[in-house]
């Protein structure tokens, strides 16, 4: 299996500067003439979809993209070494931190909108991360 993200992103090249500077990110390739930009740099590569507001994701959706502030429960979470360090440079790039770094026995982790609406959480793991927190599964 291989995994690829995909962001829906109204202005293109505003999407290319936030996620490069906040995130350390490269741009890889451009393509569908111009309307989606590879970013390279993460675990997995991202794709920018340049999408107006208001389309359709598919013919058959009742809903069309909002870039007002949303969140789904599927989000991106970016695992940092050093939170403080970079909610600084998300913050500098254009993201809003909402509300305050939240502490727990498995790490600290921020959450933030990116310019288009997208949540984001910073985490940054502290001791043994998740494992901290895990039970044994027993088959």
């Amino acid at each position: 299996m291989q995994l690829l993200l995909n962001i829906d992103v109204p202005d293109l090249p505003a999407a290319v500067a936030f996620y490069t500077q906040a995130f350390g990110l490269r741009v890889g390739r451009r393509l569908f003439a111009g309307e989606v930009v590879e970013l390279l740099g993460a675990p997995l590569p991202i794709y920018l979809l340049a999408k107006p507001a208001g389309s359709a994701p598919f013919a058959a959706s009742e809903q069309g993209r909002s870039y007002q502030r949303h969140w789904t429960p599927v989000h991106l979470d970016v695992v940092v070494a050093d939170l403080d360090a970079a909610l600084a440079r998300a913050l500098a790039a254009g993201a809003q931190q909402e509300g305050a770094i939240q502490t727990a026995v498995w790490g600290r982790l921020a959450g933030l909108r990116d310019p288009f609406g997208h949540g984001i959480c910073l985490l940054q793991w502290q001791g043994l991360g998740y494992a901290e927190v895990a039970e044994a599964v027993r088959d």
